[in-house]
């Protein structure tokens, strides 16, 4: 079963600028853009920091003042700053591997509203906002309802009578199960599914047909007598 990652959903094409960028080009790559924020790179494009609106408004005006008052960071007028002047550092990274929930969970803890996303050497390579991970809701029901039946109930639970019906991405299981153990997996797996909103649990258990002999079959010799043939 594929768990969907932030390669899955990033934006590849994405505006950065380095150490030594002037305001006015941090501004540009903000606003011409239309993004809240721009990476930072050095000259081997590893992220060393993000510049977010935030950072580029506590500059505009005479009265502008300084966000780290306590932290003695030095003063630099408008014209003079540069990305390293205003950035956030260490940047809070994302990898292209790290999975849709891993990355919401670190926006969340970070209280940031995108990850950039880079490679095992910290270059850049796309960059993931909240608004990208919740793309993976939009994915269409027919294409949750093959991965629900071939992957987690096929597959993994060797289950073939149960009906999966999906609508506007909530799941419902209906049909006969051997054990109730084996429903609860279901469940619990087609809710693991990406793009699953919840699973609506219809399942009913139908236990193992009685061998020949009934359960006086069962008792003789404390065993089932074994089918062959």
């Amino acid at each position: 079963m594929r768990t969907w990652q932030v390669r899955d959903v990033m934006t590849t094409d994405v505006i950065a600028v380095v150490e030594d960028a002037g305001y006015r080009r941090m501004v540009e790559a903000v606003a011409g853009r239309r993004v809240s924020g721009v990476p930072v790179v050095d000259l081997d494009r590893r992220v060393v920091g993000v510049v977010s609106e935030t950072d580029l408004l506590h500059r505009v005006g005479p009265g502008a003042r300084s966000r780290w008052p306590w932290s003695g960071r030095r003063r630099v007028p408008i014209e003079a700053a540069t990305a390293r002047d205003l950035m956030t550092a260490p940047a809070v990274t994302a990898y292209g591997d790290t999975t849709l929930v891993d990355a919401a969970r670190r926006m969340d803890r970070e209280r940031v509203r995108r990850l950039p996303v880079v490679d095992d050497l910290g270059r850049l390579v796309g960059i993931v906002t909240r608004g990208d991970l919740l793309r993976v809701h939009l994915r269409p029901d027919d294409e949750i309802r093959a991965e629900v039946v071939a992957e987690v109930l096929h597959r993994i639970l060797a289950v073939r009578d149960v009906r999966v019906e999906v609508r506007d991405g909530v799941v419902t299981l209906d049909g006969p199960v051997r054990r109730r153990t084996t429903a609860a997996y279901a469940v619990r797996l087609a809710g693991q599914v990406s793009g699953v909103v919840r699973v609506v649990d219809r399942l009913h258990e139908v236990p193992d047909p009685l061998p020949p002999g009934g359960a006086a079959g069962v008792a003789a010799g404390g065993r089932t007598p074994d089918r062959t043939g």
